[in-house]
């Protein structure tokens, strides 16, 4: 297990490194997945409102005092390497809750299509629409999609939720462990949509931090 959280610990490390130049920027939304700017180690979570899956607001800050949280974007339930960490998640969830932990899960997409998402998943994670991307961006983990990628999307039938200024956002994947304080005790970012921790590893990790909790 001290492997496992040794390398979680220097996966988070490379990110952070070339976070920190910009940490204080934290609040907008970045240019490309590269140059996202997420909350570090010791920072406390925003006070944003984001949406159930039934459309009724809810506070993050409510959910996250009632128990330490496991918080993971991810892009959308159209995205199939989502639906494999999402997948991967439901076989730990049981672990996870027994030690006390929730598992609040946010994408960019709207109440209606998390309803369908949470008929098809049928599992405990909380399914979180931030269609409005305030924690998206307050996390530091969204960017802009580019016109061609969106283009492609496209094709797929996929419309991509769009910031004030009319351009399409995603969040970088990540996962967040955050106290009953809000603070983020430990996280995971990865620009590259395709890599994701190992059930094994957010399970070994959070092992080592529930004393913390």
């Amino acid at each position: 297990m001290k492997r496992l959280v040794a390398m979680a610990a220097m996966v988070f490390a490379c990110i952070a490194g070339t976070s920190n130049v910009h940490a204080l920027e934290r609040g907008t939304i970045a240019e490309d997945a590269n140059s996202v700017t997420p909350l570090l180690n010791g920072q406390v979570a925003p006070k944003t409102t984001l949406k159930m899956a039934d459309g009724s607001p809810v506070s993050l800050q409510a959910l996250t005092m009632q128990k330490p949280s496991i918080v993971l974007f991810y892009r959308g339930g159209w995205c199939p390497y989502c639906n494999e960490q999402l997948a991967q998640l439901k076989d730990i969830e049981k672990d996870l809750v027994d030690m006390g932990y929730q598992i609040l899960a946010i994408s960019p997409e709207s109440p209606a299509r998390l309803q369908e998402q949470k008929l098809e998943t049928k599992f405990l994670v909380t399914l979180l629409s931030d269609d409005k991307l305030d924690t998206i961006r307050e996390f530091g983990v969204g960017f802009y999609v580019d016109t061609m990628t969106e283009l492609k999307y496209k094709t797929y039938g996929i419309d991509l939720t769009k910031d004030e200024s009319g351009k399409s956002v995603l969040p970088a994947p990540a996962i967040f462990m955050l106290d009953k304080k809000g603070k983020v005790l430990f996280s995971y970012v990865n620009p590259d949509y395709k890599v994701r921790p190992s059930a094994e590893l957010v399970l070994s990790v959070a092992k080592a931090f529930k004393k913390e909790m």
